[in-house]
């Protein structure tokens, strides 16, 4: 374990923890860690506890020198927040993300583990979470805090970044046609590009599919899709931006309910249109003045993005809208504020 100052974000310090198995505990399936990974949700708790203390050797590390810890996940992380913060005798904070405590939710996690994952939970000076519907359906439902405990703070963007006059020569570069739906995210069946597949049937008369990112599906959906479209595979994050901005549509159907869905955001901001599957958190984003969210089902999907296509006041109104709305509610310095005062209200 060693500090790393200046790896990539100014005034931070990375420290490298290193770890006494090959095997990476992760919250679910991370590209970045390969085929060596395991989930937390699914270890002994000899095998978890194991990890945690090298997480907590690293908080001890740096511990003296913060006013209060952030931890991340219902996890390894937040046992290790709560343990070290209270040792030194530091108010932490935990950010909540869905993945985390999902797998509770199904029967995950060894007794003893998830215990200490709630104790850490319960006596947290306050907790974070991305929507209403992580807070309420995925915390809550588990742990009995109240709702003052919690601040939501969405996902922020950069609005220069993603932004409708932000396209530059992207169509001519990847030789795109004048109007597409845009699909971004990797290509495995639980981000649902094979529904986004099955729906362009219904509006490919009217425009291309265009999907950025790739994965294991890749082949079979490129087969599925003939001349509907096109698979683009992995693009540069500035290349991506453009993509958003210059689509007109942005269509996602991931097979499990989004617990926020950043890609929504984007696509507010770069005033494209989003259309998606109802359900988790995704309402919170896309309301009905600036997008489409339809019933779970390809065909309903599908349907909706050609009767887009085919009202172009409609889809221009929204579009604005959408812009507005992420202007609003999604501007990182304006969620760096709100964080800010937060915390200052936690760790007195």
């Amino acid at each position: 374990m060693h500090p790393n100052v200046g790896a990539g974000v100014p005034g931070c310090t990375n420290i490298d923890i290193e770890l006494h198995s090959d095997i990476m505990p992760v919250h679910e399936y991370l590209p970045s860690a390969g085929a060596k990974q395991k989930p937390v949700s699914s270890m002994s708790c000899d095998e978890a506890m194991a990890y945690t203390t090298h997480y907590e050797t690293a908080l001890e590390s740096v511990v003296d020198d913060v006013d209060i810890v952030i931890g991340h996940h219902a996890n390894l992380c937040a046992i290790a927040t709560a343990r070290v913060a209270q040792r030194h005798g530091k108010p932490y904070v935990l950010f909540l993300h869905g993945t985390g405590i999902e797998p509770r939710h199904t029967g995950g996690y060894d007794d003893t583990v998830w215990a200490e994952i709630e104790s850490a939970i319960v006596h947290a000076s306050g907790l974070l979470v991305t929507t209403r519907y992580v807070r309420d359906e995925l915390v809550r439902s588990l742990v009995a805090v109240p709702e003052e405990r919690f601040l939501i703070l969405p996902c922020g963007i950069d609005l220069e970044e993603f932004h409708p006059d932000r396209a530059g020569d992207i169509a001519a570069k990847y030789d795109l046609p004048p109007r597409y739906v845009i699909c971004p995210g990797a290509l495995v069946a639980v981000k649902g590009p094979q529904n986004v597949v099955t729906a362009s049937v219904q509006y490919a008369s009217m425009a291309s599919t265009i999907f950025i990112g790739d994965g294991e599906l890749r082949a079979e959906l490129a087969q599925r899709l003939g001349d509907r479209g096109r698979f683009l595979g992995f693009v540069s994050s500035e290349d991506k931006a453009k993509l958003i901005n210059g689509a007109t549509i942005l269509a996602a159907a991931p097979e499990k309910k989004e617990h926020f869905g950043i890609i929504y955001v984007e696509a507010l901001a770069a005033g494209t249109v989003p259309a998606a599957y109802e359900g988790g958190g995704v309402a919170s984003i896309i309301t009905k003045d600036v997008g489409v969210l339809t019933d779970r089902d390809p065909v309903a999907l599908g349907n909706a993005v050609a009767a887009l296509l085919k009202d172009d006041d409609r889809r221009k109104r929204m579009a604005v809208a959408g812009r507005a709305r992420a202007e609003a509610n999604y501007h990182y310095p304006s969620l760096v504020n709100d964080l800010v005062s937060w915390l200052q209200g936690r760790s007195l």
